[in-house]
């Protein structure tokens, strides 16, 4: 996260947008592995911690491995790699636990959706590990592939469609028909300790996270390594792109979130060690509006927007009884009264980034604000 303070706050809090987006970062956290604890973390565009959207507490996650949102149902699928193998559905505002998307699974670790728009989920177990695929509303198609791959941790197609899987206990990746499932032998298997990651340039070279020795390296299409891309990590696993190219990557060696450019120069610690355990998938996406009704404003309910001493904005307040105090991942927090007082004394709140909304004739305005004691 960058030291200038300013700079973070103003960023925070007029929404840091690429492309007309305001973005957020989610972040699954494996925490000491099968032990835990475990969440699904949230930060802003600047890698400002927004708190957890889903905990092993309360929202029921065991050792979460990949993170895949749900735009037709406003959800979002967690796997967990658990003795109960299970896919979890929640609630993409708040995080609540909505259903089981699948279970009996030989512990789930990526998920993807494939160029047929079905879901592909790898498996973990050492015996039950062929590529499983869904329909989206969670029916089960049954086994894609006819063979296996142990301890599958990465998935990916080339631009012909076919598939690829790394397997980490064996240190390679192997390679599908992405049509029938049928195995096409092994892709890679030098050079690597651990693979983890693996995606497709758009040249059709393969970049592989080899975790145990903390290096990024690059496969031509055939399969031959060409270099090592990054060196230096520590159990490199999770990445995501921005929209300017820049690459987020975990580093699950001191639970930061590393930054890079899209010629792989590292930039910054987008993530600093202390929110994160064990980072091990990334998605960043347009950020999730709370689950209120639908709001199409924004107004400036109080001011200022920083502290923990309020003054509300009588003018902009004709018409409104209460407003209300949300976390950044849509739990109610507080009610003003806007009869009882002209302020608003947040002190009592953890510091962090709210969101205060107001209704009015059904239409509901938000502000945010930034609770940070002095």
């Amino acid at each position: 996260m960058k030291n200038n303070l300013l700079l973070s706050v103003v960023c925070l809090l007029t929404g840091f947008l690429l492309h007309g987006q305001e973005l957020a970062v989610y972040v699954s956290d494996a925490g000491n592995f099968n032990v835990g604890p475990w969440q699904i973390a949230k930060f802003d565009a600047d890698g400002t911690f927004l708190g957890p959207l889903i905990t092993s507490e309360n929202d029921e996650i065991v050792w979460p491995q990949d993170i895949i949102f749900l735009e037709a149902e406003e959800a979002v699928l967690i796997s967990n790699l658990s003795t109960a193998g299970i896919i979890s559905k929640h609630d993409w505002a708040t995080g609540d636990l909505i259903a089981n998307f699948a279970e009996g699974l030989g512990g789930p670790t990526r998920m993807k959706v494939g160029p047929d728009g079905l879901l592909y989920v790898i498996q973990w177990d050492t015996a039950n590990n062929k590529v499983l695929r869904y329909e989206l509303n969670g029916t089960f198609l049954g086994e894609f592939t006819a063979t296996g791959v142990p301890r599958s941790i990465g998935i990916a197609w080339d631009a012909t469609g076919d598939l690829y899987v790394s397997s980490y206990s064996q240190s390679t990746v192997q390679k599908f028909n992405g049509t029938t499932g049928e195995a096409m032998g092994t892709f890679i298997d030098t050079g690597l300790n651990g693979p983890t990651n693996i995606f497709f340039e758009a040249s059709g070279n393969m970049i592989v996270f080899s975790y145990n020795n903390g290096i990024i390296k690059r496969y031509d299409a055939a399969g031959n390594f060409i270099e090592d891309l990054i060196t230096g990590l520590s159990g490199p696993e999770g990445f995501a792109f921005f929209p300017n190219g820049d690459m987020l990557i975990g580093n699950g060696g001191d639970g930061t979130v590393k930054r890079y450019d899209s010629n792989y120069n590292f930039i910054e610690n987008f993530v600093e060690s202390g929110s994160l355990t064990t980072p091990n998938a990334i998605v960043i996406r347009e950020d999730i509006p709370l689950s209120t009704p639908s709001t199409n404003e924004k107004k400036t309910f109080v001011i200022p927007t920083i502290g923990t001493k309020f003054q509300l904005n009588e003018a902009l307040l004709s018409g409104y009884s209460t407003l209300e105090v949300y976390t950044i991942s849509g739990a109610l927090v507080e009610t003003i009264v806007l009869s009882q007082s002209t302020t608003w004394d947040a002190s009592h709140l953890a510091e962090g980034v709210y969101i205060i909304a107001g209704t009015q004739q059904g239409v509901v305005s938000q502000q945010r604000v930034l609770v940070q004691q002095k």
